[in-house]
C-alpha cells in the first residue's frame, strides 16, 4: 500500500466505512473500532495483493461489513443504528413546518428501516444513504447482482406499504 493510494483512495471513504459499520453494529465504539481496524489492515496490505484491487472503495466496505458482522455475532449487539445525516441533504430553505415534517418522516423511515430483514436494510443503506452502485453493492455484500435488486426492490415495497398503511 503506498501513501498516495491510501490518501487518494481509502482515507477520504473513512466516514462512509463508518456510517456502514454504525448501521450494522448499532454502537459508536465499535462501529469506531471497526474503521480503525480496517484502515490499519487496508494500509498493512501487501504490495502484490493491492495491486489487485480495483476498486477500494467496494474491498473498503467488504472489509468493514464482514468485520462489524464479526464483532457484532461475538457480542451479540443490535444490528441497527439511527439514520444520522439523512435531513441534512435537504435544501437549507426549508420552513420550520416543513423541517418538522421531514424530522417525523425521517423518524418513520429510520423504525421501518430496523425492522427489515438484515440483507435488505444493508442493501437498502448502501444505496439510498451511501450512494453506492448496484455492482458496488453486490461487491462489498458478496451477493449477485440480481440479489441487490430484489433486496432493495423488496425493502423499498415493504417501507412504501408501511408508510401507505400507517
Amino acid at each position: 500500500m503506498t501513501w498516495a493510494i491510501f490518501h487518494e483512495q481509502v482515507f477520504p471513504i473513512r466516514h462512509k466505512l463508518y456510517r456502514f459499520a454504525l448501521r450494522i453494529t448499532g454502537s459508536v465504539h465499535e462501529a469506531e473500532d471497526v474503521v480503525q481496524e480496517v484502515l490499519e489492515k487496508v494500509w498493512k496490505t501487501a504490495p502484490e495483493q493491492s495491486d489487485n484491487v480495483q476498486n477500494w472503495e467496494a474491498w473498503c466496505m467488504t472489509l468493514t461489513r464482514n468485520r462489524s458482522l464479526d464483532k457484532t455475532r461475538s457480542q451479540s449487539l443490535r444490528r441497527t443504528a439511527p439514520l444520522e445525516g439523512v435531513a441534512e441533504r435537504s435544501s437549507n430553505t426549508v420552513t420550520p413546518a416543513q423541517a418538522t415534517e421531514q424530522d417525523d418522516l425521517v423518524a418513520r423511515v429510520k423504525l421501518m428501516m430496523q425492522q427489515l430483514p438484515e440483507k435488505q436494510r444493508l442493501v437498502m443503506h448502501l444505496r439510498d444513504i451511501e450512494e453506492l452502485s448496484y455492482e458496488e453493492i453486490a461487491e462489498s455484500l458478496s451477493i449477485s447482482l440480481d440479489q441487490v435488486k430484489v433486496n432493495l426492490h423488496r425493502a423499498r415495497k415493504t417501507i412504501r406499504e408501511k408508510m401507505i398503511h400507517d
